[in-house]
This record gives structure tokens, C-alpha cells and sequence, in this order.
């Protein structure tokens, strides 16, 4: 909704948000003893909504949009591969390594478009159709993507919470009143859970 109206900054950070709450929902769940089949079939349906369908939005009403129909099924492209690498990935989470991922991930490749497509203006006019269509073919490739699941802190923590620093910073500088103001709860609640993550980890590594 804020795409259709142009509001790309507070798009773009509730996407930002997605991706937060994305890398806490599965360890959230194994801390609960809540996991269950049910739960990753609802992760993989937020996931493309949140990381394919809200980018595609995104890119379409910034850039595409001047294509007309053309311009909505190129949009649409972007969720389309993004459903069938998380597809693949499902039938696939018992051979996949620790060590990478096949293809790159919806969540990465959806918080790429949307950086891009926020900061679409200060860059060269080509830049976006370019990466679309390149990530759009990385998510369905079989190229082998570096994983982070070893690393103890939560992934993409550092990255989105310089991120959410600086959109901070910009738009209470520029727009204080359309900012969404659920922001200083999701700020907190993330900073605190790498907290936890970093003495969870170290109480593991001195049992050891």
C-alpha cells in the first residue's frame, strides 16, 4: 500500500522489518518447542508475499509502471521465481548444506531489489531493470550462495540494523509524520534478541 502512493521509504522498512522478523521466527520457534510442518508451510507463504511480491511491488510502481501491461507481468516475474526457488528449497531441506544455499534466497534477493528500488533515484536509470531480471535468474539458478546459518548472530542483523539506523535518521530529518512508529518496538525487540543470541552462544562455547 505505501508502494501505491509512492512511499518508498516506509515501504522499503517495513520489508526491512520482514527480513528482521524472518531471521528470528525459526529460532524463536526451536527455543518454544513450537516447531511444526504447519509453521513452515505458513514461513514460505509470508516469505514470498513479504520478500517477493511487496519488492515486486515496489520496483513496479517506481519503474515498470511506465510499461503498461508489459510492465506488470515483468513485476510479476519476481515472485513468480521467487515462489519456485522456496518451492525447491522445501523439497529440497533435507540434502541442503549448512555451507550454501542453491540459488540465492527470496530474503536476500528481495531485500536487494528493495534497496535498489529505494535508492533508485541516485543511481545510474539502468541500474534496477538490470538487477530484477538478474536476480530474478540467481533465485532459480543452481549457483551455490555462501550460507550464514554457522554464524551465531541472527542473519542479515548487522546490515538491517545500520539500515534501520540511517532510515531513522532520514526520515525523522524529512518526514517525522509519516513515519511508522511500530519501528521503535522492532528496533528494540531485534537489538535485544542478537543480545540474547551473543550470550547464548557464549554459555555453549564454555560448556564446551
Amino acid at each position: 500500500m505505501y508502494s501505491a502512493i509512492g512511499d518508498y521509504k516506509n515501504a522499503a522498512i517495513l520489508i526491512l522489518i520482514g527480513m528482521m522478523l524472518d531471521s528470528m521466527d525459526g529460532r524463536i520457534a526451536r527455543m518454544l518447542q513450537v516447531e511444526s510442518d504447519l509453521g513452515k508451510e505458513l514461513d514460505s507463504l509470508a516469505d514470498i508475499v513479504t520478500f517477493g511480491v511487496a519488492p515486486a511491488m515496489m520496483a513496479y510502481y517506481s519503474y515498470f509502471s511506465r510499461f503498461g501491461i508489459a510492465g506488470m507481468a515483468i513485476a510479476g516475474l519476481f515472485p513468480l521465481f521467487g515462489a519456485y526457488r522456496l518451492a525447491r528449497f522445501n523439497i529440497n531441506a533435507v540434502k541442503s548444506s549448512l555451507h550454501y544455499f542453491t540459488g540465492v534466497p527470496i530474503t536476500a534477493g528481495g531485500g536487494v531489489l528493495t534497496l535498489l528500488t529505494l535508492f533508485h533515484g541516485k543511481m545510474p536509470h539502468d541500474i534496477l531493470p538490470i538487477a530484477f531480471f538478474v536476480i530474478c535468474f540467481l533465485m532459480v539458478s543452481k549457483v551455490k550462495i555462501p550460507s550464514l546459518k554457522e554464524i551465531p548472530l541472527p542473519k542479515y542483523g548487522i546490515i538491517i540494523t545500520a539500515f534501520l539506523g540511517y532510515a531513522i535518521y532520514i526520515v525523522f530529518r524529512k518526514e517525522h509524520h509519516r513515519f511508522p512508529y511500530f519501528i521503535y518496538v522492532a528496533i528494540p525487540l531485534y537489538i535485544s534478541f542478537i543480545g540474547y543470541q551473543l550470550v547464548r552462544s557464549k554459555k555453549k562455547s564454555k560448556r564446551k
